[in-house]
């Protein structure tokens, strides 16, 4: 059986309103327990509890996990949705069961969602590179069956295109989404033709993969290959050099996502809203300049 974890309690003698599921891999982005604690706060600002389930990032323990806690009677449900989910989404459009999708958005307008803007936050990072006459910008993805993925490669090729520089594909590789991917995927792009003299990683896992095969090859990131990422990992600032990189506003995800999420169970027939919130462009060091 799926276990739960306990519903994180609110200051004693304080009124209970609502009992959330928050359903997520604790282990798959460096943020997620930022994520926690951030809905957690806002939860409690409310006057509402959460219960906390990990699914693993799998679909068939996501699926175990919302049916647990609809067993548990929460009140509505908080989900970062695992690579591959429809059907768990579908079930819990279907029965009406209040939900908003966290971070990992889903390319469809029946359910509240909300996480970090995706396409003009990687153009700017693409703009970036041209602007310090980078014309060979390469590009490590992820998950091909992500909306969240395909949106930071649609915003590298908006970049490419506003910047005067044709999009190839032996500038792309797939990074899987994981560090061991990237670390491939890197490999690959520097040893191919043309070898890019730039970077763009769509995550902060791949990011990891990336500064480690950079350094296994001997190439210095800031001044043989610049580097930019999406994601501000807690260790972006204390490498050297420090990574330029897009920050995930995680603290207005977590409270938007609760205040959609009470705006749903108050109102069952309003509109579903995609919430997309600016990530905070934070330069420094890994671009080169």
């Amino acid at each position: 059986m799926t276990a739960l974890s306990p519903a994180l309690p609110l200051w004693e003698d304080t009124p209970v309103t609502h009992r959330f599921g928050v359903a997520m891999a604790m282990h798959a982005n460096p943020y997620s327990g930022e994520l926690v604690r951030a809905i957690r706060r806002a939860a409690r600002r409310h006057g509402c509890e959460i219960t906390l389930a990990d699914t693993g990032d799998s679909v068939a323990e996501e699926a175990a996990v919302i049916r647990a806690l609809r067993a548990d009677r929460v009140d509505g449900v908080l989900l970062v949705p695992a690579a591959g989910d429809e059907a768990v989404i579908n079930g819990l459009v279907r029965m009406g069961v209040p939900t908003v999708l966290v971070d990992r958005m889903a390319g469809r307008n029946d359910v509240d969602q909300v996480g970090s803007e995706n396409i003009q936050a990687v153009c700017a990072l693409v703009r970036h590179l041209a602007g310090l006459r980078h014309r060979k910008i390469g590009f490590i993805s992820g998950e091909e069956d992500m909306a969240t993925y395909e949106e930071r490669a649609l915003g590298y090729r908006l970049g490419l295109g506003r910047s005067g520089l044709r999009w190839t594909s032996q500038l792309v590789a797939c990074g899987q989404s994981t560090p061991g991917g990237a670390a491939a995927a890197t490999a690959k792009l520097l040893d191919s033709w043309p070898s890019p003299t730039a970077l763009v990683v769509a995550s902060e896992a791949m990011m990891i993969g990336v500064q480690y095969e950079a350094h296994r090859l001997g190439i210095r990131i800031g001044r043989d290959l610049a580097i930019v990422g999406y994601g501000d990992m807690e260790w972006a600032g204390q490498v050297t050099p420090a990574v330029t990189t897009m920050a995930q506003p995680i603290e207005e995800i977590g409270r938007k996502a609760v205040e959609l999420l009470l705006a749903r169970i108050t109102d069952p027939e309003r509109r579903p809203e995609s919430v997309r919130l600016a990530p905070r462009f934070i330069h420094r060091q890994s671009c080169g300049c």
